[in-house]
């Protein structure tokens, strides 16, 4: 009996490993689930190739650096009509419906700036289409996704779904940028090639990628959608409706255009409102410091104050990113043990913490440390903080809620930048660091008051609900 149970002994262990990091749950997830993981890593892949060449691209097409900025500030202002519109009527239309348009975009954004090189058809395209200037997240996908996964997965599973939605989205950018660096580089050294001509190639791979992501959302079957639950109007009695007995035929009036498309909009809840709003100041100002020391900013300071090499910037921020999409897996099994807001604020104040200190050392091993200590725990609390999300709504209100919470997060962060370049050009680059670091470090302490023993929705909705007519029925 011994033998076999140290036979199966490492079993067990394989078996608790994967639980502990969360593949247990991967395995358990329905087949949507994993496609949904797929496109977003898919899609990253796509976002971060193109972001490594965006800029020079409209560099090599002799556009001014204010042209290039302007350009940066209405695409982030396009994503965030874009996908407020399309995630307030995607149960309405139906999710896939919205994720293929989105796939749609992606091919014709990738189309036109594969064509094309006149700025203001550029500047269409970004705007009305899908292209990412930062390497992260744009468009609808992200809200849609995730209130789908949490629409799929039993609530004990989340944290870990979300932690490998979010790794996989990590590594499929970081992949993209070594890839499309490594494709430009290569082209570059061949005299047949400009560099216009090798930035152009990039864009229609994009736009080839945003064929796969279309074919991969056409696979998803029919229970990734919601199924909303709206308020019932009262039927118009005619004159033949009795006025005893019979229960009548309800007789509805004819529904206008304006009342299909308010049809489409989700029913909020007052409870969730009143959350949605205590979220969206606590994440805008989360968002406002993400965009005070974006990863552009970031990288632009270490390559001014220790004149580091383009290849060295490279793999320094290849390594964080790797660092960081493997930090997330912590998170799941942390987040098991001491629930979601404590992992979100535990985790991601000593970040905000090293993010501050970045700017204080005068060499480059020095201010390296708190880089690391940074990307090691800036990302672990992205899926505790989708799982949370999705614990503190109605089900049917998730992807209107996330998409809203996404549409604040973009506003804020958007305004950052231009701050941190107004800074950086009169030589005081530290104190948008330092500032960055001191405004996530109060978001950190504020969902920590503000959320810290909160009682999940679904539990009430769960108390709240009627008992069926079965148990009615036996009560009398």
């Amino acid at each position: 009996m011994a033998d076999d149970n140290s036979s199966f002994a490492p079993v067990r262990w394989l078996k608790h490993a994967f639980a502990e990091i969360g593949l247990a749950a991967v395995f358990r997830s329905s087949l949507d689930a994993k496609c949904l993981m797929l496109q977003r890593g898919v899609r990253l892949f796509a976002y971060g190739g193109s972001t490594l060449a965006l800029v020079s691209y409209l560099s090599a097409l002799n556009i001014p650096d204010s042209g290039i900025g302007l350009f940066m500030t209405l695409t982030i202002a396009g994503d965030v009509i874009i996908s407020f519109i399309l995630t307030l009527f995607a149960d309405g239309l139906g999710r896939r419906t919205v994720l293929l348009m989105g796939a749609a975009l992606m091919v014709a954004s990738g189309v036109a700036f594969g064509l094309s090189g006149n700025y203001w058809v550029l500047l269409a395209a970004a705007i009305f289409g899908v292209i990412s200037p930062s390497g992260n997240e744009i468009g609808p996908f992200r809200a849609i996704e995730e209130s789908t996964l949490a629409h799929l997965t039993k609530a004990e599973d989340r944290s870990d779904i979300f932690a490998w939605y979010s790794l996989i989205g990590l590594a499929g950018s970081a992949f993209g940028i070594m890839t499309s660096g490594w494709v430009l580089h290569s082209l570059e050294q061949r005299k047949d090639w400009d560099n216009v001509r090798a930035y152009r190639l990039i864009f229609f791979a994009y736009a080839a990628i945003g064929v796969l992501k279309f074919g991969l959302a056409l696979m998803l079957s029919k229970r990734i959608e919601a199924d909303p639950k709206r308020p019932e109007r009262p039927a118009i009695a005619s004159e033949s409706t009795p006025l005893l007995g019979e229960t009548p035929v309800a007789i509805r009036p004819r529904e206008s255009i304006l009342q299909k498309m308010r049809d489409c909009l989700p029913h909020i809840t007052p409870a969730s409102r009143a959350i949605f709003l205590q979220l969206a100041v606590l994440f805008a100002i989360d968002s406002f410091a993400s965009g005070l020391a974006s990863l552009s900013w970031i990288i632009t300071f270490f390559q001014r104050k220790f004149e580091m090499p383009p290849g060295q910037l490279g793999s320094l921020f290849f390594t964080t990113s790797i660092i960081a999409a493997g930090s997330t897996l912590v998170a799941s099994s942390l987040a098991r043990r001491i629930g979601n807001v404590k992992t979100m604020a535990f985790t991601h104040l000593p970040s905000a913490v090293a993010l501050a200190l970045i700017p204080l050392p005068n060499t480059l091993q020095g201010a390296m440390i708190p880089l690391l200590v940074r990307h090691s725990l800036s990302t672990m609390d992205v899926a505790p903080r989708s799982a949370f999300l999705a614990a503190v709504v109605l089900p049917h209100e998730r992807t209107a809620v996330m998409g809203a919470i996404n549409v604040v997060k973009t506003g804020a962060q958007s305004i950052g930048p231009l701050i941190t370049g107004l800074l950086a050009g009169r030589d005081l680059f530290w104190i948008a660091l330092v500032m960055a670091g001191c405004l996530k470090a109060s978001y950190d302490v504020g969902i920590l008051i503000t959320f810290v023993g909160h009682k999940p929705r679904e539990e009430e909705h769960v108390e709240a609900s009627p008992p069926d007519d079965d148990e009615e029925s036996t009560s009398r």
